[in-house]
């Protein structure tokens, strides 16, 4: 059965961290890129972090960029997205999302989400 699910998630005040972690199981996490989506209350499923499988390449969304990492754990089969300098227009319920292509197509994992709030 595969599984992903976040955590780390919370209140935070403005310029605050938060670390997100995503642990996966059920399918070969090594194989699969990863990325961090975010959706904040009635906007549409943003991007924010991507790293490849191996964990030799990263990007981010303009919005986060120089103020979150992502990384991955392969022996633990876990992701990571440290976020600094936290503002209010971060809040949002953040999704690690599993992807990964082969000759059958493309497969994709989601986990359940983690709220976000940044607010004083």
């Amino acid at each position: 059965q595969v599984q992903l699910v976040e955590s780390g998630g919370g209140l935070v005040q403005p310029g605050g961290s938060l670390r997100l972690s995503c642990g996966a199981s059920g399918f070969t996490f090594s194989n699969y890129a990863m990325n961090w989506y975010r959706q904040a209350q009635g906007k549409e499923r943003e991007l924010v972090a991507t790293i490849t499988s191996d964990g030799s390449d990263t990007t981010y969304a303009d919005s986060v960029k120089g103020r979150f990492t992502i990384s991955r754990d392969n022996g633990q089969n876990t992701v990571y997205l440290q976020m600094n300098s936290l503002k209010p227009e971060d809040t949002a319920v953040y999704l690690c999302n599993a992807i990964s292509h082969s000759w059958s197509g493309w497969t994709n994992y989601w986990g359940q989400g983690t709220q976000v709030t940044v607010s004083s």
